[in-house]
């Protein structure tokens, strides 16, 4: 059994990433805090945001130096998510997207030619990816997916309909989950990376969101689109359920990266409600004199760092760059950190009172931004069921105080 020792978790930044986070923090305030509600207001895809997280050389965080990258971990990638979702979760997405999404799964489980052909222009922020998972049927039943590939000579061609592809309609290429041919529910489920210009690939439509207004779902068709053998990333077969497994394990990138967005934009609303509560008064007395309202600050603060420990637990876990961070903990830090943001920008609402429920202040877009967090990539409830079926299966977080002894004792995993 291992055990992670306190000391091991990150508390505080090293000089590097204390400077990563400076240059997170100075591209959000300086370039995307001034269009973040113009994004949310009109719909727009934020392409100043991509310019300036481009600009400032941010994509290239998690990507191999090899390819143009810094070659950096989870950890840094979660710094600069917290950032820039203090401002704008929307333009936080599109590092995500890159951090976490199809260019990480491309360099940790792809073929050379996919790495050399997509890598360095995702470092570059030359290209925006998308991953086509859910269906309108399926949902988050990968199991049930209708996505399949048939077999073309030396390659495939792929025929699926995919919902709630996040930048889907603006990206260059897709991570299409899929079932290989030959296999029938729920084995044989692999992925493929599809280029978005190939022919018999359509959008189809977007998707009117209550938040991350930015950066819309899209619905993307593939007609008998051509894949070839580089194209495969996770090959699968009939009563082979490996390449689900390893896809799902893979997902705990993108979750953590979920849990920092959701901790950033809550620090921020956490943040404006503070400063405008120094400068509210009731009559004679600032709002942050009042001690029910301190009282408020203070449960707000408890929950969100709490949440902020469980996420950094798992980042550190993962071990360094081409580590993933354990399933457990990425659930549990995942689950902590959505209902922490959930509540802590509605109470941000609260104390801002009737301006807080206004668009012309930030708050109320930082809860509806939080609240399709709760939903992407894998639902609070998702994350509780992975927790309490290893838990009842005699599975523990990896703590010291955990029993492993004893009848229904932990196992390793």
């Amino acid at each position: 059994m291992r055990v992670t020792p306190v000391d091991t978790i990150p508390l505080d930044d090293t000089d590097d990433r204390a400077g990563l986070r400076m240059l997170a923090r100075r591209v959000a305030n300086h370039d995307l805090a001034p269009n973040a509600a113009r994004w949310d207001e009109r719909e727009e895809f934020p392409d100043a945001s991509w310019s300036a997280l481009r600009a400032a050389e941010l994509f290239a965080t998690t990507i191999g130096e090899r390819w143009g990258g810094m070659g950096l971990g989870d950890m840094e990638a979660a710094i600069v998510l917290e950032e820039l979702s203090k401002v704008d979760v929307s333009s936080a997405i599109l590092c995500q997207l890159i951090f976490n999404g199809p260019p990480r799964a491309i360099e940790h489980l792809g073929n050379d030619d996919m790495k050399d052909r997509w890598l360095r222009s995702a470092a570059a922020g030359e290209a925006l990816f998308c991953i086509g998972i859910t269906e309108p049927d399926a949902g988050s039943a990968a199991t049930s997916m209708r996505a399949r590939l048939e077999r073309d000579n030396m390659g495939y061609r792929l025929n699926a309909y995919k919902n709630y592809v996040t930048g889907g309609h603006r990206a260059a290429a897709c991570l299409v989950w899929c079932r290989f041919p030959d296999a029938a529910p729920p084995s044989g489920i692999g992925a493929v990376l599809v280029d978005l210009g190939s022919k018999g690939v359509t959008i189809a439509g977007t998707h009117k969101k209550m938040g991350i207004r930015g950066c819309t779902e899209a619905e993307i068709a593939f007609e008998d689109v051509r894949i070839e053998p580089e194209d495969v990333l996770i090959e699968s077969g009939s009563g082979d359920s490996s390449g689900l497994r390893t896809l799902l394990a893979h997902l705990n990138h993108e979750r953590c990266g979920n849990a920092a967005m959701c901790i950033g934009a809550a620090q921020g609303a956490l943040e404006y409600a503070i400063s405008y509560m120094a400068e509210r008064k009731a009559g004679p007395t600032a709002l942050a004199d009042l001690q029910g309202l301190q009282w408020k600050l203070a449960d707000m603060t408890i929950a969100l760092e709490g949440s902020r420990l469980l996420l950094d637990r798992a980042l550190a876990l993962a071990g360094g760059p081409q580590g993933t961070p354990p399933a457990m903990e990425t659930a549990i830090a995942k689950a902590a950190a959505n209902q922490a943001a959930k509540y802590v920008c509605d109470e941000a609402i609260q104390l801002l009172g009737g301006y807080g429920y206004s668009r012309e202040y930030p708050v109320e877009r930082a809860y509806r931004d939080v609240r399709g967090l709760c939903i992407g990539a894998g639902t609070v409830e998702i994350q509780r069921n992975y927790v309490g079926a290893n838990l009842a299966r005699g599975r523990h977080p990896l703590n010291p105080l955990w029993s492993t002894e004893g009848p229904g004792a932990a196992v390793s995993r």
